[in-house]
């Protein structure tokens, strides 16, 4: 049995608590509070200034996440192993990041975007537009 000492204890408390935000508070994070956190991280050019780095960074990462899936047809016969789920929820987080800081740029709430998007998505299901093209179906 390993028993850390009262000292080297205190100080990973410390950091797991000031640095990270605790598990149960990462599990039911929100939207906004995840993009409050993940903003903690936004070392880019000009940032608080610059929504084109997040665009392009969005960009890129959807890129990746497509990559990814295009390996899984051409490699694996269209089967997504758990490796690879594990590689695409990296990716996806990596999407999300983006979409959080371009959302922050812009000045715009991640809860609001999403709560818009399934109102969005519910109407055009009640008028049986899911199908078809155009952003105002």
């Amino acid at each position: 049995m390993h028993v850390e000492s009262g000292k080297l204890r205190v100080a990973k408390i410390f950091y797991l608590n000031y640095f990270l935000p605790s598990t149960f508070h990462l599990l039911n994070m929100t939207f906004d509070e995840y993009q409050k956190q993940s903003r903690k991280t936004a070392v880019y050019p000009d940032a608080d200034k610059n929504f084109i780095y997040p665009t392009l960074g969005l960009a890129g990462e959807s890129g990746e996440v497509a990559e990814k899936i295009k390996k899984v047809l051409r490699d694996k016969g269209g089967v997504i192993d758990e490796t690879t789920k594990q590689e695409i929820t990296k990716e996806l987080g990596d999407v999300l990041w983006y979409v959080a800081q371009l959302s922050t740029e812009l000045g715009l709430s991640l809860d609001n975007v999403a709560a818009e998007n399934i109102k969005k998505l519910f109407s055009r299901l009640e008028r049986g537009k899911l199908g078809g093209n155009g952003d105002n179906r």
